[in-house]
C-alpha cells in the first residue's frame, strides 16, 4: 500500500507592513506596431488584440469569421509606452522594485531608456530593483514584445527533428491560443496583468507557507515558514493570532510570540502555532468549507506592525494508490473520508484573459457550486488562473486539480528552457501550494499518452536517436526537474512520502485495457471513436478525468457573433464557430441514432443540447454506480473561451446548456440511477453523504396521462458513501405494455415527503416515444419571481427559452409529470416573463421540423 499524504492551508497574501508598500503603477499607456511611428490609446492590464480592437483597427475576430483577417497580428512586433510619476517621498525609500505580474511573453523592458528587464515566460512574475533608474517626476517605462510564433519558429529550426506542437511548445506561453479543437487562433501579446511598484526600507516579507503537524478534532499543530529579506542585524517578536471565519461570530485565538533574531540577508524561520478543537475544511456539500484568518504581527522597540493577513483553511487529504485486486486505486481521501469526485475540466474564460474580471470568477464558481461539483481540473493548455478563482475554490470547498501548463504535445530540454521551466514551478508552487483547494499537481495533459499511442515516431519519421532523445528531455521535465522542485519547495510530512504530483494525465492512454484497472483514464470512445453512449456503461476507469461530448451553445450566444441571415449548419458564421474538424458531421451522426433529426435551427440546437446532456448522464452514473472501484468522475469541459459549439456545459456568455441543469440532478450527494441489465432493470441508490439516511423509496410505471400501471413504495435505509441495488423491476413487467408510451418514474423522498432524489426512465430511444400534445400551461408569480408550468399528459424535456438574454432560470430541460405544477424560479430579467417561449420533444417527434 502506497498512500500519499499531503496538508494544504490558504494564505491569502496582502502585503500591510508599514515601512512597506505595493503600488499598482498607474501609467498612461499607448501602443503601436513597432515598424510604424503611430501610436494610438492602450489599457493596462490588456492584450495587443484588445487594444487593436479598441482603436477599431481590426473587426471583432469573434464575429463571423473574423478570426482569418487577424492572423497577421500574430507575426507582428509591437511597443507599449507608458508614462508615470515617482514623487519625492516614493523615491526616500532604501528599495524600489517594479513587479510585472504577466508580460506575455517574450518582452524587452526599459526604463528612462535603459534596458531592465528582458523576458521569455508568460507564467512567471518578473521583479526588478529600479531605485537608482527612477527619477523625481515623469518617469517612461517602454516594453517591445517580440512575435512568439516567429520566436517559436526560429527555436524549432535549430533542432534536428520536428517536436510534436510545432511552434508553440518553444514558448512559455498559454497553448491554447495556437488554436484548439475548441478555440481559436489568436496568438496574442501584451501586458495581461498588473504592474506595481514595491518600495520597502529594513525588511520585506518576501514568502510564507505552512507545514500541518498534527491535526485532527481537538488539534492543529501548524509550522509556519516564512522568508523574509533585512537590511541589517535586528531583532523582533512575531506575534500570531487567529480567528475562524467572518461570516460567523468571530472567535480570536491567543496570540503566540516568539522571538526571532534577522541577520543582514534573507532568512528562513518557522514558528509554531496552535490552533484548539479546529474547525475543518471540506467540499462542496459534504460540510462547511471553513477558513481561519491569521494575522503575523512582526514587534520591535518602536512599534508594531502587521506583517501579514492570511486566509487559512484546516484540511487533510491523501491521494490514495493502492494495489489490489483489479489493478490501483487513485482516490482521494478527505480528512479521513473517502471521496467522490464530481467536477468538470476547466479552460481560460477568454481568449484574451484581462478581460475577465471578479464578476466572471464569482459567477462560474457560483454555478459550479450549485451544480453540486467538489473539483475542477485546470487544464494544461490554458493558463495558471487569477488569484480570485483559486480563493473562490476555498470559501466554496471546490478542490483544483492543477495541470502544469504543457498539453498534447512534447517539448525541448535544452537547459535554458527547463531552468525557465524550474523557475515557473517555483513561482506557482509558491503562489498556490497553501491554498485548501489545490489537491494535485499533475505534469501535464496527455504528452505521455500521445508519445505511446497517437503514432509520433511514425508520423514525424524519427531515428532511434531522436525518440531516445526527444523521451529522455520529456524524462527530464515531467520526471526529474517538477517533481523535484515541488519536493524542495513543499516538503512532505516527516516519514510520510511526498506524493502531490502525477506527471501526465491520463497514467494510460483510453485504447489499452490496463487504463480502466489503474490510474486516472481519458475516454474518448465515445466522440473520436463514434461509439455509441451505451458504451459508457462498461468502459469504467478508477477515476474519469476526461471524457465528453459537444452540444451547441445557447442560440442567443450564436447570434451574438453571427450574421442575422446566417442562423443555419451551412452558414460561414456558423461553421468559424465550430473548431472540431468534423464537429458537426459527429452530432449528426449520433443525432440520427437517437432522435428525429430537426432542420429547423433552433429546434437542431435544442435537440444538439439533449444529444450532450443524454451521453454524459449515461457516463456519470456508470462512473457513480461503479464506486468504490471508481472514485471520480470530470467531464471535459466546464466552460468556453469564445462563443462556439463545443464540449462545454456552460457557454462563453456563462448561458447554461441541457448538460449544465443534468449535472444539477446527477451530481447531487444522493441520485437514483436505472441501469439496464440483460432481462432486468436495477435501481441504484447512490449517496456520496457521511451518514446513513432513512427514506422512502417509491417506483412507478406509468403511460403518458400518468396512469399508474406499476406500484412500489419501500421504506429504505440509504447506506453511507455507497452504491447498491435497492430494487428491480424485470423485463417482463416492461413487456405487458407498448414501452415506447411508457416509463419509469422514481423517487425518494424523505420521512417527511419532501424529495431527496428522483428521475424518469424512458424504454426507448428518443425519437420512439409516442408523446401527446402536451398543451401546456405557464403561470407567473410576481411573490415568488417564478413560473408555475402545467400540463395535462406527460411532457419530456421542456426547454425554456427567450430572445432576451437577460432572463435566466433555475432550471430547464425538464421532465413535467402530467398533472403536476412545476415551479421554475426566474433568477434574473423577471420583468420579462411574457417574452418566454418554450419547446420539448414533443415538437421535434410529432410537428413539422
Amino acid at each position: 500500500m502506497r498512500k500519499h499524504l499531503f496538508y494544504i492551508i490558504s494564505l491569502v497574501v496582502q502585503l500591510a507592513v508599514a515601512q512597506n508598500q505595493t503600488i499598482e503603477l498607474q501609467a498612461n499607456w499607448k501602443f503601436r506596431q513597432t515598424e510604424t511611428k503611430q501610436f494610438y490609446p492602450a489599457v493596462v492590464p490588456g492584450t495587443v488584440h484588445t487594444d487593436l480592437l479598441k482603436n477599431k483597427l481590426i473587426k471583432d475576430p469573434f464575429f463571423a469569421d473574423n478570426e482569418k483577417s487577424v492572423q497577421w497580428v500574430e507575426n507582428e512586433n509591437w511597443e507599449y509606452v507608458g508614462t508615470f510619476n515617482c514623487d519625492k517621498a516614493t523615491l526616500q525609500n532604501k528599495h524600489i522594485e517594479l513587479n510585472f505580474e504577466g508580460l506575455d511573453t517574450y518582452a524587452k523592458v526599459y526604463l528612462n531608456e535603459q534596458q531592465i528587464l528582458d523576458c521569455n515566460n508568460m507564467f512567471r512574475t518578473w521583479n526588478v530593483e529600479v531605485k537608482k533608474q527612477l527619477k523625481p517626476g515623469v518617469n517612461t517605462l517602454r516594453i517591445v514584445f517580440e512575435s512568439a510564433v516567429k520566436k517559436g519558429k526560429s527555436l524549432a529550426a535549430q533542432l534536428p527533428y520536428t517536436l510534436p506542437g510545432d511552434e508553440k511548445v518553444f514558448t512559455r506561453k498559454a497553448q491554447y491560443q495556437y488554436g484548439w479543437d475548441w478555440g481559436p487562433r489568436l496568438v496574442t501579446c501584451g501586458i495581461y496583468k498588473r504592474i506595481n511598484l514595491i518600495c520597502w526600507n529594513d525588511l520585506k516579507l518576501e514568502s510564507v507557507h505552512h507545514i500541518i503537524k498534527t491535526l485532527n478534532d481537538s488539534i492543529a499543530e501548524i509550522k509556519f515558514i516564512t522568508e523574509i529579506q533585512s537590511d541589517k542585524d535586528s531583532v523582533y517578536t512575531i506575534g500570531i493570532n487567529s480567528f475562524h471565519s467572518l461570516k460567523t461570530l468571530p472567535k480570536l485565538h491567543p496570540t503566540q510570540n516568539t522571538s526571532i533574531r534577522l541577520h543582514k540577508g534573507l532568512n528562513i524561520d518557522t514558528f509554531d502555532y496552535v490552533i484548539k478543537n479546529p474547525r475543518l475544511w471540506y467540499t462542496n456539500g459534504l460540510g462547511g468549507a471553513d477558513m481561519y484568518w491569521v494575522n503575523f504581527n512582526l514587534i520591535n522597540k518602536k512599534e508594531t506592525t502587521l506583517l501579514k493577513h492570511l486566509n487559512i483553511g484546516l484540511r487533510k487529504l491523501e491521494l490514495v494508490k493502492e494495489k489490489d485486486f483489479f489493478g490501483e486505486s487513485f482516490y482521494f481521501k478527505l480528512n479521513g473520508q473517502p471521496l467522490f469526485i464530481k467536477g468538470a475540466n476547466y479552460i481560460p474564460q477568454d481568449n484574451f484573459v484581462s478581460r475577465v474580471g471578479d464578476d466572471h470568477y464569482n459567477k462560474l464558481i457560483q454555478m459550479t457550486r450549485e451544480s453540486h461539483m467538489n473539483m475542477l481540473r485546470v487544464w494544461g493548455g490554458g493558463i495558471y488562473e487569477d488569484d480570485k478563482f483559486y480563493h473562490l475554490c476555498d470559501e466554496n470547498g471546490i478542490l483544483v486539480w492543477q495541470d502544469f501548463m504543457f498539453a498534447c504535445a512534447m517539448y525541448p530540454g535544452d537547459s535554458a528552457f527547463v531552468e525557465n521551466v524550474k523557475q515557473e514551478v517555483i513561482q506557482q508552487v509558491q503562489r498556490l501550494q497553501n491554498h485548501p483547494s489545490i489537491a494535485l499537481w499533475c505534469g501535464n495533459n496527455e504528452s505521455d499518452e500521445g508519445w505511446h499511442n497517437w503514432g509520433w515516431q511514425k508520423q514525424y519519421h524519427y531515428s532511434k536517436q531522436d525518440s531516445s532523445k526527444i523521451w529522455n528531455d520529456y524524462k527530464k521535465v515531467f520526471h526529474e526537474v517538477i517533481p523535484n522542485t515541488i519536493n524542495i519547495l513543499f516538503p512532505p510530512l516527516e516519514g510520510v512520502e511526498g506524493g502531490n504530483y502525477h506527471s501526465s494525465s491520463p497514467s494510460i492512454g483510453w485504447g489499452r485495457k490496463e487504463s480502466l484497472l489503474q490510474g486516472d483514464s481519458h475516454y474518448w470512445g465515445v466522440w473520436w471513436g463514434m461509439e455509441p453512449f451505451d458504451i459508457y456503461e462498461k468502459k469504467v476507469g478508477r477515476f474519469m478525468s476526461e471524457y465528453g461530448f459537444q452540444g451547441m451553445p445557447d442560440l442567443n450566444t450564436l447570434k451574438a457573433v453571427c450574421d442575422s441571415n446566417e442562423l443555419h449548419l451551412n452558414s460561414t458564421s456558423v461553421k468559424a464557430h465550430q473548431k472540431h474538424p468534423t464537429g458537426y458531421q459527429t452530432i449528426q451522426t449520433y443525432l440520427e441514432r437517437d432522435y428525429i433529426v430537426p432542420t429547423d435551427f433552433r429546434k437542431y440546437n435544442y435537440a444538439s443540447q439533449l444529444l450532450q446532456r443524454d451521453g454524459m448522464k449515461i457516463a456519470i452514473e456508470a462512473h457513480r454506480r461503479a464506486k468504490p472501484y471508481c472514485m471520480g468522475t470530470l467531464y471535459w469541459q466546464l466552460n468556453d473561451c469564445w462563443p462556439v459549439t463545443s464540449w462545454s456545459a456552460i457557454d462563453y456568455n456563462n448561458k447554461p446548456k441541457a448538460l449544465y441543469y443534468e449535472t444539477k440532478k446527477v451530481y447531487n450527494n444522493i441520485i437514483i440511477s436505472v441501469h439496464p441489465e440483460r432481462n432486468q432493470y436495477d435501481i441504484f441508490i447512490v449517496s456520496d453523504k457521511l451518514k446513513e439516511e432513512k427514506a422512502i423509496l417509491e417506483i412507478n410505471l406509468k403511460n403518458m396521462k400518468r396512469e399508474i400501471l406499476f406500484h412500489k413504495r419501500d421504506s429504505i435505509i440509504v447506506k453511507a458513501n455507497s452504491s447498491q441495488i435497492y430494487f428491480t423491476i424485470f423485463q417482463n413487467e416492461i413487456e405487458k405494455y407498448d414501452q415506447n408510451s411508457i416509463y419509469l418514474s422514481c423517487q425518494l423522498k424523505d420521512r417527511s415527503g419532501a424529495v431527496i432524489a428522483n428521475t424518469n426512465y424512458c424504454f426507448v430511444k428518443p425519437k420512439d416515444l409516442q408523446l401527446l400534445n402536451p398543451e401546456i400551461k405557464t403561470k407567473y408569480s410576481k411573490e415568488n419571481q417564478s413560473l408555475l408550468i402545467s400540463s395535462k399528459v406527460f411532457v419530456k424535456d421542456l426547454y425554456l427559452y427567450s430572445d432576451n438574454p437577460l432572463i435566466e432560470f433555475d432550471d430547464n430541460f425538464i421532465d413535467l409529470e402530467a398533472n403536476t405544477i412545476k415551479e421554475i424560479k426566474l433568477k434574473s430579467g423577471f420583468k420579462y416573463y411574457k417574452d418566454i417561449k418554450h419547446i420539448s420533444l414533443y415538437d421535434i417527434n410529432n410537428k413539422p421540423r
